[in-house]
């Protein structure tokens, strides 16, 4: 009897697979399951997730060109690893494209987006009264994805979703997520309302102050949580 296939041959299905082999390894790196530095073995993981070593293969040199991932050779694939300098570079980067994106959302200026911020903006309103940091930090997230799927610019979305994934790679122990919900809360504010109102240019420089208020709470965070980060750097920096 000739073997028959359950589903025809198709290229698409091996692609099919090894993203989805590339988002659980994404997701566990993410969440800091993985560590920064930890070493990935091909078969190792083929055999955890269930599939053969092809996927992952594929998998491996797609997270190298998204940044998670280092393919080093006489060592493999380790997850990447960056210091504080790379982190505060990753910062302004993030500053200028959420920026930019505010501003282009302030130009559109569509009132159904426009409702859908207000009401997500009343959200954290809502989980900043409450004192509730986790839910805070899901709506901070959501409401960042909506400006940078309302402005359009699917390019300025793809690097900032980039940068804010290898921000998660330089993790440090015992860090608040939202170390001040009501400084975070009013520049959100002053972001809608540019954006609202249809100022391009006080939308951008709101959006861009945000992330280096941000990046000021970052490196203040690691100063009270005892971490090291060069002096010079950050007084030249912050």
């Amino acid at each position: 009897m000739a073997f028959m296939a359950e589903q025809p041959f198709h290229a698409s299905n091996i692609q099919t697979l090894a993203t989805a082999v590339q988002r659980e390894i994404e997701r566990q790196i993410l969440t800091g399951e993985l560590k920064a530095g930890e070493r990935l073995s091909e078969s190792a993981v083929a055999v955890r997730l269930g599939v053969s070593r092809g996927p992952v293969r594929e998998a491996m040199r797609a997270l190298k060109a998204t940044g998670l991932v280092d393919i080093v050779a006489n060592k493999g694939v380790l997850v990447r690893r960056i210091g504080f300098d790379e982190a505060l570079d990753l910062y302004d980067l993030r500053s200028a494209v959420f920026g930019l994106a505010c501003a282009t959302l302030a130009r559109r200026r569509i009132e159904a987006q426009c409702l859908v911020l207000q009401e997500n903006l009343r959200r954290m309103e809502q989980a900043c009264v409450e004192s509730d940091k986790e839910a805070y930090y899901r709506l901070n997230v959501a409401f960042h994805g909506h400006i940078l799927e309302f402005c359009g610019n699917r390019r300025a979305k793809s690097v900032y979703e980039s940068v804010v994934k290898e921000m998660h790679l330089f993790r440090r122990r015992g860090l608040s997520r939202v170390p001040n919900m009501e400084a975070s809360l009013r520049e959100h504010r002053t972001i809608l309302d540019a954006v609202t109102r249809g100022d391009a240019e006080a939308a951008r420089a709101a959006g861009r102050d945000h992330v280096l208020s941000g990046k000021k709470r970052f490196i203040r965070t690691l100063d009270q949580a005892g971490e090291e980060t060069p002096a010079a750097t950050r007084r030249k920096r912050a």
